[in-house]
């Protein structure tokens, strides 16, 4: 078994830099968790869902597609409750 000659400084130093990693991986983790974050990023990717983000304009294809969608749903929604009653 190979034992290593390590001085406590250069332990302390890593439990340092390890104490250092692990803040910032918590730090991270509230940001990423934070409500407002999460619904920042779902906006985000909403937004860039049905507008290109480089040229401004609106992404007819997927607003056509969100559009029949919607439609199809309330004529499906229709046609059941017509049948129900």
């Amino acid at each position: 078994m190979a034992t290593s000659h390590r001085g406590p400084a250069s332990i302390e130093a890593d439990i340092e830099e390890t104490r250092e990693r692990l803040a910032s991986t918590i730090d991270e983790l509230l940001y990423r968790t934070k409500p407002a974050t999460i619904a920042e990023r779902q906006s985000s990717a909403a937004k860039a869902f049905f507008v290109d983000p480089e040229s401004g304009q609106p992404k007819q294809d997927n607003i056509i597609k969100v559009a029949g969608a919607v439609v199809g749903a309330i004529v499906l929604l229709a046609v059941i409750r017509k049948i129900v009653k």
